[in-house]
């Protein structure tokens, strides 16, 4: 009797857990599924959506469909976007969230993702990408030679962030980032030039969300050793200083294709300050020089030139954080673990800490292949 009353009980569950998860079913056929979503301000500066959706039929020559409208949220602005289209819209497929510059100049607007990371059902791995311009521009894009706008934007972040030259920050990751208080978030930022996508390389945001800042590729890429976060493959060019330059070309350049890097960071409390002292230390190839150089005698002194030109470049990349008051390097993530106690009195307002701390860096290159060629 007890084995069978334990039957009825489990049907029972089973049938209940079943209904409930059918109970929102929706049939392909009848979904929209937009791959962008898009967030900026109108000339009113009320909030301003866009989507972009592909569109599946032979008979349409436009192959994706983009729908805007003003709401005062994201769930709300799904309403609107439903009666712009054939199918009921879900938000589960994006692929890239693009914020728009006006949008980026205010702070506190990070709560208008709420609905992203609050529904189950979404998607976190979108990538978040910071336009340097209008969204309008944006999405009525649709060059006949180029892949649908979300697939251009999600290949060019995911392969240049390889190289390190820009961030394929998730939305998940961007979570993370902002209620951190030892670091301050950093995204990929696009611009459009002459109607093509191009990548400028990364905007750095406050810890409220304001734009402060952008890098471009290369100046993402040291960002990233100092992140420890480049991986090996990461291309730098420097103009060598003394070289003659010829003409209308540039021919004092150096370049090199970094292998493995070391970064270790010492972090220390001294006379009301943070001191951090950061040590890079990596190898690399030489790709390229356009000015005569016995590279077989003097392999010595051009790793010395080349490290020199990369120490005073990491300085001047600190210089702009510490004035601007952000830390995506996460320095403060190294205070609170080796000084908690002295960071804890400066974790709401660590921006200003940072700005005040001492920062040095030294890099040591060794340049282990100079090419087939003499």
């Amino acid at each position: 009797m007890k084995l069978r009353l334990f039957f009825v009980c489990c049907l029972f569950i089973t049938i209940c857990l079943t209904a409930t998860a059918c109970g929102d079913q929706l049939y392909l056929e009848n979904a929209a599924t937009p791959l962008a979503l898009g967030m900026d301000l109108d000339k009113n500066e009320k909030f301003h959506f866009y989507s972009s959706a592909p569109v599946f039929s032979k008979n349409i020559k436009k192959k994706s469909q983009e729908t805007s409208g003003s709401a005062n949220s994201l769930r709300q602005s799904k309403a609107i976007q439903d009666s712009q289209s054939s199918g009921s819209i879900q938000g589960r497929n994006y692929q890239v969230i693009l914020l728009g510059r006006h949008f980026l100049s205010y702070e506190d607007w990070f709560p208008m993702l709420d609905v992203l990371f609050r529904d189950a059902r979404n998607t976190v791995t979108d990538r978040v990408i910071a336009v340097d311009g209008s969204l309008d521009e944006v999405f009525s894009l649709n060059p006949p030679d180029q892949p649908l706008l979300p697939i251009l934007l999600r290949g060019m972040v995911d392969t240049k962030s390889i190289k390190s030259e820009t961030y394929a920050t998730t939305a998940q990751e961007f979570h993370r980032q902002f209620y951190d208080k030892g670091l301050t978030p950093y995204i990929a930022e696009v611009k459009i030039v002459n109607n093509q996508v191009r990548l400028k390389g990364s905007a750095l945001l406050n810890p409220k969300g304001k734009y402060e800042l952008s890098l471009g590729p290369q100046e993402t890429i040291l960002l990233s050793i100092l992140q420890k976060q480049a991986a090996p493959g990461f291309s730098l060019s420097y103009p060598i200083p003394g070289e003659p330059v010829n003409g209308p070309f540039e021919t004092n350049i150096l370049s090199l294709t970094g292998a493995k890097v070391k970064t270790k960071i010492k972090t220390t409390y001294e006379n009301n300050k943070f001191k951090f002292d950061i040590h890079v230390k990596t190898r690399g190839s030489l790709s390229e020089h356009l000015f005569p150089f016995n590279v077989e005698k003097e392999d010595k002194k051009l790793e010395k030139q080349v490290a020199v030109l990369m120490q005073e470049q990491f300085t001047s990349i600190i210089e702009k954080l510490q004035k601007h008051k952000i830390d995506p390097i996460g320095l403060g993530v190294y205070a609170r673990a080796k000084e908690y106690e002295k960071f804890c009195k400066v974790e709401d307002h660590w921006g200003e800490a940072f700005a005040n701390a001492e920062v040095r860096v030294k890099v040591d290159l060794e340049i282990t292949s100079m090419g087939p060629v003499k």
